[in-house]
């Protein structure tokens, strides 16, 4: 068992390919951001 042996990770990683033993990355939602009010930049106060 080693790379030539698709049915194991170590093969599956060398031929590239995917299945039980090395599932494909499931990809993440896209989290869109939430309106924010816009942010005031810090000035210096005069006294």
């Amino acid at each position: 068992m080693g790379k030539g042996d698709k049915k194991t990770k170590k093969g599956k990683i060398f031929m590239g390919s995917f299945g039980n033993k090395r599932p494909a990355g499931k990809k993440k939602p896209v989290i869109q951001a939430a309106d924010k009010p816009a942010e005031k930049p810090a000035g210096k106060s005069k006294k």
